[in-house]
């Protein structure tokens, strides 16, 4: 049996998901308005560090890989899987 994997990782993965849900936050220190220094800003990308990041980011995997023909696993459904000329793609 001879297998070949590959393995990637997505830089920044969880600064590309999309938050619904409304969030905002404070000036962060150094880099307050002078004009306005009670202003807060209201998040339109997830955050480091934000409870939301990682389903932001999950989400917008999952929409990718299904328009892109994989299908979610039954058991695990954060693992994606694409047959593609006699090979396996899996995401996870």
């Amino acid at each position: 049996l001879s297998i070949v994997v590959y393995q990637m990782d997505v830089k920044s993965a969880f600064l590309y998901g999309t938050i619904e849900e409304e969030v905002y936050v404070c000036q962060p220190p150094g880099f307050e308005d002078p004009d306005y220094p009670d202003k807060v800003y209201k998040l339109v990308k997830a955050l480091y560090g934000l409870h939301q990041a990682p389903r932001a980011w999950y989400k917008t995997l999952a929409n990718y890989l299904l328009e892109n023909g994989f299908q979610m696993g039954k058991i695990d459904q954060t693992l994606f899987i694409k047959k593609q000329k006699g090979d396996i793609l899996l995401v996870q």
